[in-house]
């Protein structure tokens, strides 16, 4: 497997690219081209064109959860099909895969932080496929639909609220998920911003997969000035479950990263990186 960073709030030292509070990754597996969350903007298309990447060549489009920072490039992605297709050019119509409460409302005091495209629209342009059971893209990559939360540490608190049905609840993004892949020295976990809590999403991982090896964690991990308890069994987690290697991006602070690094080596994400697994 094959994961280009397209967008992170970071970007390598060496690449002139764009960063922004969102995350992107290009997975490729199999042959199949996975697009995993779109940022905010079309930061992940211009980065992906400064890297030779056709994003009309998609198989599947993976949208981690709902909030805006990973799904209003969808957008964009939208416009990239239009204009290829007012312009002669072949486009693939991809497969759309989420939770199904990925694209409903949801709002803080009014204010939407959630998707700006319907399901409607969006069924225009992708083969939608929602779901909340895991669904396997290829042999050894699956998206793991709605997370386990079994812990009494990790998403304890709403963020905000979602509209279901014409009416509004605190929202525990019950739509937060993540991707896995079967590589041979463990687990390669792929997350957004582990809304879910990201040992749930390891545990849950290792739970469908039937691997209790984790090799490599890459995304967000939610610890923005995060509590004391949650950071400390966040490590321990880690730690005694021989997590080999952490890549933690986007939504997680520098407090916390030298925190993990005591349990776990972890390694700097940046737009542009790529990493390649067996």
């Amino acid at each position: 497997m094959k994961l280009t960073v397209l967008v992170d709030n970071n970007t390598l030292i060496d690449r002139y690219l764009l960063g922004e509070p969102g995350v992107s990754y290009l997975i490729q597996e199999e042959g199949q081209n996975i697009l995993f969350d779109v940022g905010y903007s079309d930061a992940f298309i211009r980065n992906g064109n400064s890297m030779n990447m056709d994003m009309n060549n998609l198989d599947s489009v993976v949208i981690s959860h709902g909030h805006m920072d990973h799904t209003w490039g969808l957008f964009y992605l939208i416009k990239y099909f239009t204009e290829a297709r007012i312009e002669g050019i072949e486009y693939k119509k991809p497969d759309l895969l989420s939770h199904p409460w990925s694209f409903l409302p949801k709002t803080v005091e009014d204010e939407e932080i959630g998707t700006i495209i319907t399901e409607d629209t969006l069924a225009r342009y992708f083969n939608m496929k929602l779901s909340k059971e895991p669904v396997w893209l290829t042999e050894k990559l699956v998206f793991l639909g709605e997370i386990e939360r079994n812990n009494d540490f990790e998403n304890k608190k709403p963020i905000g609220n979602i509209h279901i049905n014409g009416d509004m609840t605190e929202d525990y993004l019950l739509d937060d998920s993540a991707m896995a892949y079967k590589s041979k020295e463990g687990l390669i976990i792929i997350t957004g911003c582990s809304h879910a809590g990201i040992c749930n999403i390891m545990e849950y991982a290792r739970k469908v997969c039937k691997d209790d090896r984790i090799a490599d964690v890459v995304g967000g991990f939610h610890l923005l000035d995060p509590e004391e308890e949650v950071l400390n069994n966040t490590c321990d987690y880690i730690k005694s479950n021989n997590v080999k290697l952490l890549h933690a991006c986007h939504c997680t602070d520098l407090k916390s990263k030298i925190e993990l690094s005591k349990s776990c080596t972890i390694k700097e994400v940046g737009a542009g990186m790529i990493l390649e697994y067996d």
